[in-house]
């Protein structure tokens, strides 16, 4: 038989529920139906597979030995639906959760605090994930990822801003003088070509740079930048921690691009107490950044 011909689901749970239950009102008692409801799904399914089910016993109805054989596999099939839902609903709450990040953002500002959280939290297992951009959930085997909301969302997902987006150039602190004649070399991130263009614009009156060089990824971008190969149009996020230790600075700031990171988790899937814990912990270290 091929899966397009087995019959509907709905029918072989009315077969099995009278063949369990003993009569046809038990069974829709069982399943809150109406006894005629539950006879035409019995009529249907033996008419569907051109089987007797049921014969008469009296005023009653028994089983036909083609009839047993159903009830037994269905019975069978059922429970061990049943048994695999009830296992699916009971993942135990400490299984590891995988925290998929923006590259860079995990070098420069996740990785340096995860350890704070595992410390006051030891039971909660934390996988971290580097990515950017759309993903799958199932596929990607992910319970939380952080994103730049910078492309077409999942409506699916359940998306809550965790931080403001803002560039600005970060540099060494003997490196000021150069950039304001501008005798230095921009560092840019090929994901954002005209980053320094409009950074130029928006601050008039600013030296542009004698040379603009690109670079991968923004982690080394900055850390080019923090070892003197120039002056890197940075975000915030990924500068903090250079910035309070000294071994950069931002003498302009930085503005804000309209563009915010976030928080995503599937929107048809309640969070757990875990990664709950881990959303308000994300969202309490995010306040530094403001």
């Amino acid at each position: 038989m091929k899966r397009h011909d087995i019959p509907s689901l709905d029918d072989l749970r009315a077969f099995e529920t009278v063949a369990r239950a003993g009569s046809v009102r038990a069974a829709a008692e069982e399943l809150a139906l109406t006894h005629g409801a539950v006879s035409r799904r019995i009529i249907k399914l033996a008419h569907d597979i051109d089987i007797v089910l049921f014969e008469r016993d009296g005023r009653g109805i028994k089983l036909t030995i083609e009839g047993e054989k159903l009830a037994q596999t269905t019975t069978e099939a059922f429970a061990l639906l049943s048994k695999t839902l009830s296992d699916i609903k009971s993942v135990p709450d400490n299984v590891p959760i995988t925290l998929s990040c923006e590259r860079s953002v995990a070098m420069h500002w996740l990785i340096p605090r995860l350890s704070v959280f595992q410390d006051a939290h030891p039971e909660i297992e934390v996988h971290l994930s580097v990515g950017g951009g759309t993903f799958d959930f199932v596929k990607d085997r992910i319970g939380l990822a952080i994103r730049r909301l910078d492309f077409a969302l999942d409506p699916d997902w359940l998306v809550e801003p965790l931080m403001e987006e803002s560039m600005g150039p970060v540099m060494q602190p003997d490196m000021i003088a150069r950039f304001h004649s501008g005798d230095y070399v921009a560092l840019a991130s090929k994901t954002r070509p005209n980053a320094w263009k409009k950074w130029i614009e928006a601050h008039g009156g600013s030296h542009p740079p004698k040379e603009i060089r690109f670079l991968d990824h923004h982690f080394l971008m900055v850390e080019g930048a923090a070892n003197g190969l120039g002056v890197a149009m940075c975000p915030k996020v990924l500068a903090f921690d250079d910035l309070t230790r000294g071994r950069l600075i931002a003498p302009f700031g930085f503005d804000y691009d309209s563009t915010h990171y976030g928080i995503i988790h599937p929107n048809n899937t309640p969070a757990s107490d875990q990664l709950t814990l881990i959303k308000n912990w994300l969202f309490e270290i995010a306040k530094e950044l403001k």
